[in-house]
């Protein structure tokens, strides 16, 4: 790809600009003086943010969208079928050009000489965020590109004057090898996209071709056997491990768990105690991802103590345990998690806080993923009091998996779903939004005051958390008169 490539184009559209890894591009591109113009099919928060840019959306794919653009970029997640995307390589071959996000991104990271990218199949966008924080904070002015809405600087993305960016890195299709990484942060290595990948052991090669990538460092969980393992035989960049074990660069110790929102830790380097550090965010398992972030910062010349400063005003990013309001009693929170070790670990959290009960809410993203890792979700999904299932959110697949949320909430004891008819397994807007709201009053019609309410997926879930907060608050109201 030609790095210059955008220093001659004016107009550019982006063919499903609510997406999470759309926006932030959006932000720093809008930033930069880009003109910038969007469609998408399903109306959301970010869509909405988008618009209070000054940016022209529309609303449905179709191929007069992408007139008058010089730069147009999609997701590898678009379906082939598509018409604007069907348009968009038509226009290519007549002069304009075609870009998949990742590579518009890469071509981003290209602009700085420290671009730290945070990589892993769990962590990235809470790792990403808790650096971006920190370097915030401290005055470094940092570049930004978040899988999440971070508060502090309103939004997924920011478009800094400093030499330093945060990226999070997806290894999903390898996009993270399109990126020009300085600082390669490796959070841990598990068995995921294996609809892509086909193996654990191609995911770790896919790994291993990030690192050697990286220009100056590479920053690794050192307790991680499979991220080890990434690393090995890498050589010409500085190579810095964390962890729980002793002999880890950076060791996080005395972790205590002080309740559900706040774990204190001890971080030592090279075996010397820099201090203490407390975090306000559920989990224990984050701890790992703030020893990364301080490695990171650390690295581009940030102090320790500036480091705790920025990861105590930090209270997560938005979908990572983030809680939506009360009503009724009833807390409710949304969460992206949509591997079975990130519910797990999730749901392990929630029902270690003083919830009389916890209901988690998911949403299961693509058949593939549900079909490969169906015990290991029926597992994770048996950990909280209650679990209701939404239909199976199929997005860039088709169901010849032949598989259904049926098959997992048979696996989970007292587990609620609510499916499609099975018959006709491409679902519509109509059914989808039908099969919400009976989740929506499922839920609502059984909690009571002292629960927690959870919802997690990476699809569109937020929108069932948000109706559920609506139809409570409304209860509340009604209640009260």
């Amino acid at each position: 790809m030609n790095k210059e490539i955008l220093n001659c184009k004016k107009h550019i559209h982006f063919i499903g600009i609510g997406g999470s890894g759309m926006y932030p591009l959006v932000q720093i591109l809008h930033t930069k003086g880009y003109y910038i113009t969007g469609s998408d099919n399903n109306e959301s928060e970010t869509l909405q943010a988008v618009r209070d840019m000054d940016i022209p959306v529309m609303m449905g794919q179709r191929a007069e969208n992408i007139e008058g653009a010089d730069l147009i970029v999609y997701t590898a997640a678009i379906m082939a079928d598509n018409p604007e995307l069907i348009a968009a390589k038509e226009a290519a071959k007549h002069g304009v050009d075609l870009m998949e996000r990742s590579e518009l991104l890469g071509l981003v990271t290209s602009w700085y000489d420290n671009a730290i990218c945070i990589a892993g199949t769990h962590g990235k966008t809470t790792t990403t965020s808790m650096t971006t924080q920190i370097l915030f904070d401290a005055g470094a002015d940092p570049s930004a590109v978040i899988g999440g809405k971070l508060a502090c600087i309103h939004g997924s993305g920011r478009c800094g004057n400093s030499d330093i960016m945060t990226c999070e890195a997806c290894e999903f299709v390898d996009t993270f090898l399109k990126l020009y990484p300085d600082i390669a942060v490796l959070l841990n290595i598990d068995a995921d996209h294996l609809d892509y990948f086909g193996t654990v052991e191609n995911i770790i090669r896919s790994f291993h071709k990030f690192a050697e990538n990286t220009s100056k460092v590479v920053i690794y969980n050192g307790d991680d056997e499979k991220t080890c393992k990434a690393v090995e035989g890498i050589t010409g960049k500085e190579l810095i491990t964390f962890g729980e074990k002793e002999g880890n660069d950076y060791v996080a110790t005395n972790i205590v768990h002080v309740s559900g929102l706040e774990t204190h830790f001890d971080v030592l380097y090279h075996g010397e105690l820099l201090g203490t550090v407390v975090l306000h965010i559920a989990g224990v398992h984050n701890v790992l991802n703030a020893l990364a972030a301080i490695a990171a910062v650390r690295y581009v010349g940030i102090s320790f103590e500036d480091a705790v400063k920025g990861l105590g005003n930090f209270h997560g990013a938005g979908r990572r345990f983030d809680k939506k309001g009360e009503a009724c009693g009833v807390t409710v929170v949304d969460d992206y998690g949509h591997h079975p070790t990130e519910l797990t670990v999730t749901l392990q959290a929630a029902m270690e806080m003083p919830f009389h009960a916890v209901w988690a809410v998911f949403q299961p993203f693509t058949y593939s993923r549900t079909a490969v890792l169906l015990d290991d979700f029926a597992k994770a999904l048996s950990i909280p009091t209650h679990a209701v299932l939404t239909d199976i959110m199929g997005s860039r697949e088709k169901n010849t998996y032949n598989i259904f949320t049926r098959q997992l909430g048979e696996k989970i004891p007292g587990a609620v779903w609510f499916p499609q008819d099975e018959t006709d397994p491409e679902s519509n807007d109509e059914r989808k939004y039908k099969n919400f709201a009976d989740v929506c009053q499922y839920v609502c019609d059984h909690v009571e005051p002292g629960d927690l309410v959870i919802t997690m997926g990476c699809g569109d879930i937020n929108k069932v958390n948000k109706m559920i907060l609506e139809e409570l608050q409304r209860r509340e109201q009604a209640a009260s008169k």
